[in-house]
């Protein structure tokens, strides 16, 4: 009876005009602080979504538009099909979420999808474990700047990568066996480079101002939910339920955050607490991504007749998956990754690179990878002419 209330219409549009209304109020009772919590997120988005996303946008869409990601799929499907069953066209959605950050990689997979490239159940499977965190943010701003620690960077981007690899390896079974399966068959025709470079420019820049707003809107929402108590309310009723584990109210508040927003939820790990209770939260929140990118991913599935019940099952997963690893590993290596002092110290740079050096470093990084896919496509189409 009570299930049957939560689902009718009637009841979710009682909680969602209460929500405005109290949303409203908010707004009213601090404008001051919600300024500045707007402040925060369009330095965010200035800081790192914009020179971090947009060159990597751009080389997503004239990988799969040119018809380079066909050609790496000829090459690699021998290795995509056993371990993920799914063709080798989508190493390039894979490949592009670890370098490039989400939404990167789900975005390259649901364009794959249109394109033709991939399945349905393939695209389904994709989207389970391609959408993750870059480099530069997990060795940059987590690992230097939350944890002052090169080497908790580069452990929890490896975890992060270990635990996508298994999340994909599960996910393998998802799905029915399809006709197609036994081979890459695109269906697609690659476009000429003028108009894929301009839409390419075109969509990456509308992509990101949408992934901005998104961000700016969930920064505030926070900011909300924690001067009205609701927030502290939430951290205090969790912290009670599992106080006999060791969880008290701090750890409930930064979990809860780190659900609803990343970058907010990470920056809360700073401070005291035990570092390997402090990095699996962080781990898992990598893993999660949290709401706000969940939003994200969504407006561009929007459309694409693809579901979002792998995507959600799989970024459980691999949070869980990569908070388990780096408990492990951190127990197992107290003292951080056997890595050099050289590598420490690159990764601690990073975290000081401001928007011109971050822009042209991302952007730099995004061609060097693009004329690798272009030189590998040369390489893969002139040997296949030999075969032939």
């Amino acid at each position: 009876m009570l299930w049957r209330v939560v689902r009718s219409q009637r009841t979710r549009d009682l909680f969602f005009g209460l929500a405005l209304a109290v949303s409203t109020a908010g707004l009213m009772a601090f404008p001051q602080a919600c300024v500045a919590a707007a402040k925060t997120g369009l330095e965010l988005c200035g800081n790192v979504i914009v020179p971090s996303l947009f060159p990597f946008f751009v080389l997503s869409s004239l990988v799969v538009d040119l018809g380079l990601a066909g050609y790496l799929g000829r090459a690699l499907e021998p290795v995509m099909r056993p371990l993920f069953r799914v063709n080798g066209s989508c190493a390039t959605a894979l490949a592009l979420g670890f370098i490039g950050g989400y939404p990167v990689g789900a975005r390259t997979a649901i364009t794959l999808y249109r394109q033709g490239q991939c399945s349905r159940a393939e695209a389904q499977r994709l989207l389970a474990f391609c959408n993750n965190s870059g480099p530069a943010f997990i060795l940059g701003v987590v690992g230097a700047g939350v944890f002052q620690s090169g080497r908790v960077g580069i452990l929890l981007y490896l975890t992060h990568m270990a635990a996508s690899c298994i999340v994909g390896l599960v996910f393998r079974f998802y799905g029915p066996r399809e006709a197609g399966e036994t081979r890459a068959a695109p269906t697609f025709q690659a476009k000429r480079f003028t108009t894929a470079f301009t839409q390419a420019v075109t969509g990456a820049m509308t992509s990101t101002l949408n992934i901005c707003a998104f961000v700016l809107f969930f920064t505030v929402a926070l900011r909300l939910l924690t001067l009205t108590g609701v927030l502290p309310a939430l951290a205090e009723m969790l912290g009670h339920a599992f106080a006999p584990l060791g969880f008290d109210a701090q750890w409930a508040g930064r979990l809860l955050t780190g659900l609803v927003e990343l970058s907010s939820g990470v920056a809360g790990l700073t401070g005291s607490g035990h570092l390997a209770g402090r990095a699996a939260m962080a781990a898992f929140m990598l893993g999660w991504a949290g709401v706000s990118i969940h939003c994200q991913v969504l407006a561009f599935l929007a459309d694409s007749g693809l579901s979002s019940g792998t995507y959600f099952a799989g970024k459980l997963l691999h949070g869980g998956v990569s908070a388990a690893l780096v408990w492990v590993l951190s127990r197992v290596l107290p003292q951080g990754l056997p890595v050099s002092l050289v590598l420490a110290d690159r990764v601690d740079a990073i975290a000081a690179l401001d928007f011109p050096s971050a822009l042209t470093a991302s952007t730099v990084a995004a061609w060097c990878l693009f004329l690798a896919f272009l030189f590998f496509s040369i390489f893969c189409g002139k040997k296949r002419k030999q075969v032939v």
